[in-house]
């Protein structure tokens, strides 16, 4: 399956010309897991050296692994990612194939120039896997910015007031091995429209979120 990507304008504030690939997992090389691992750290130790933690030993993914990656490359190495993975999520009581959307990372140098509007590339790609919808969690804190990002471009819609549950990527002895967030959901609708989506107020995953 060939995955075309295509480059939106970002604004003539940004440092750099960004490209974007979109990847299966099966096609990245060892090279590529150091670059990205390297990435990650870079992109979340700032908010945490915990966050950063899952990245170490060359990892290039934190919980579930994805399916797809869209990368964003410019003269430095890896700008921004999103990774993609289709997966079934229960919705109350009603089973939703869903493109999962995490891993999302924009390098720290180009926060706030324009390249998060970027990740509209992702959009095409979902639309070729023929997926019902995309679908992904977030902080309250970044209702702002995927409004602005997202909502307004009419690519997505943020539901609140919705309980995730999720099983933890690794087993502990003293910790649940699933947890339950507050979380936003975030939905793009792609092969069906956003009347579709089941009205349940809990959501499963059934596996790490990704």
């Amino acid at each position: 399956m060939n995955i075309a990507v295509s480059t939106p304008s970002v604004g003539p504030s940004m440092r750099s010309q960004v490209r974007w690939k979109a990847t299966w997992e099966n096609e990245l090389r060892l090279a590529d897991h150091i670059e990205l691992s390297d990435f990650f750290r870079k992109t979340y130790g700032p908010t945490g050296a915990f966050n950063a933690k899952p990245f170490e030993a060359n990892r290039s993914w934190a919980g579930a692994r994805p399916e797809i990656r869209v990368i964003g490359y410019d003269a430095r190495g890896i700008a921004a990612h999103v990774g993609i993975l289709r997966r079934f999520i229960k919705v109350g009581e009603v089973d939703v194939l869903v493109a999962e959307l995490g891993l999302y990372g924009v390098r720290p140098d180009l926060e706030g120039l324009g390249i998060s509007h970027a990740m509209r590339v992702m959009f095409p790609v979902l639309q070729q896997l023929g997926v019902p919808f995309g679908f992904g969690t977030v902080r309250h804190a970044l209702e702002k910015h995927l409004t602005k990002m997202l909502v307004r471009q009419g690519l997505a819609n943020i539901l609140s007031g919705l309980r995730v549950r999720s099983t933890l990527a690794d087993i502990y002895l003293n910790v649940p091995p699933t947890r339950v967030e507050d979380v936003l959901v975030v939905v793009m609708p792609v092969a069906k429209s956003m009347s579709d989506w089941p009205t349940g107020t809990m959501i499963d995953r059934n596996g790490p979120e990704l």
